[in-house]
């Protein structure tokens, strides 16, 4: 689908350097990879040498920009260029999935579909997917090949899953969610009580899980069941791929998590957090709303003041961490010091006295 420069500026309240109706089609970096026709956006400086060498229609720019070279391409200013780019690709991923809903409707075969199954209109169901019975569904939900939805779960308008997913037995997900492929809604959660002989047993995992609207479950991340109740993911929570949620666990409003991260089971998580790649974090502690934990720190214990910032492991209040780690570095030399005086003082003559 083609656009022109001056439809675009439009859009995100720029103003035109070039030719105002030259079309674009897609996007792209502004690296090599850009081609006539593509638009891209220049934000960070280092960059700027690719601005005057691309093959791009369209560059979105800061609005102070002053070109050092003459430019072929045709200069959209605005604002923020990485805020209006992003803005491009949302209303380009909106127009794709506008694009896939009209093509994506119906029931493909071979596919399974239980019994009672309440469905709102335009769905899809793509081959190979298997549907329990007593499920509600509503409108403009797709689900793809090779999904596995379990009995009695509801699923909200406009919610896509995607290809080969596993939503278990009773599970809740609200309007607009994204569920990638590979991730799992809705296992047993990791219950297992220590017996005096060494073993452990087994604890039921009885509960579901409630996704509410617009979260997004990247790629192979797991969200275990309750083990009575809910685990519950609150509006507009977004995990990366690679993620494990354990039984009973809360996340508030908005919160982020990225890849790798790890909630043991009946923690609660604040809204509005920013949770690091690799972090941590134990079970049944509470962490204030507003949290921002670095990357691969280990949280042992609960956060109770907002707007806290952690980092390391065991993590500790980012001025202090780096605190230590200037301590840390001198370890080293300190070692020396103290190697040095150790041997001074066995050198010493004897005391006369």
């Amino acid at each position: 689908m083609d656009f022109t420069v001056k439809q675009i500026a439009s859009l995100l309240l720029g103003d035109i350097i070039g030719n105002a109706e030259a079309k674009v089609n897609q996007l792209a970096k502004i690296d090599e990879e850009a081609k006539s026709g593509s638009i891209c956006f220049l934000a960070n400086p280092k960059y700027e040498n690719f601005i005057y060498t691309t093959n791009a229609t369209a560059v979105i720019v800061k609005d102070d920009f002053q070109p050092k070279q003459s430019i072929d391409t045709t200069l959209i200013l605005v604002k923020d260029p990485y805020i209006a780019f992003t803005k491009l690709l949302e209303e380009y991923n909106k127009l794709a999935q506008q694009y896939n809903a009209h093509q994506r409707i119906g029931i493909e075969q071979p596919s399974f579909a239980g019994k009672n199954l309440k469905t709102g209109e335009r769905f899809y169901l793509g081959a190979f997917a298997y549907v329990g019975n007593d499920c509600e569904i509503g409108d403009d939900v797709k689900i793809y090949p090779h999904c596995f939805v379990g009995n009695n779960v509801k699923i909200g308008n406009g919610t896509v899953i995607h290809p080969g997913a596993k939503i278990y037995d009773n599970t809740q997900i609200g309007c607009n969610c994204n569920i990638h492929a590979g991730a799992i809604i809705g296992s047993e959660g990791f219950g297992f009580a220590p017996q005096a002989d060494g073993t452990y047993k087994s604890i039921p995992q009885l509960g579901n899980v409630i996704l509410k609207d617009n979260v997004n479950i990247g790629a192979n991340t797991t969200v275990d069941r309750a083990t009575i109740g809910s685990t519950l993911i609150q509006e507009g929570v977004k995990l990366d791929n690679l993620i494990q949620i354990g039984h009973n666990v809360i996340i508030g409003e908005h919160t982020v998590m990225a890849a790798q991260a790890g909630i043991a089971g009946s923690t609660k998580i604040g809204r509005m957090c920013s949770i690091g790649g690799q972090v941590g974090i134990v079970n049944s502690i509470q962490i204030a709303d507003y949290t921002q934990i670095g990357a691969k720190a280990g949280v042992n214990g609960s956060i109770k003041q907002e707007k806290t910032t952690v980092i390391g492991a065991p993590a500790m209040e980012f001025k202090n961490f780096m605190k230590s780690s200037v301590i840390f570095r001198k370890l080293p030399e300190l070692q020396k010091r103290i190697e040095q005086l150790e041997e001074k003082i066995l050198n010493l003559p004897p005391s006369k006295g």
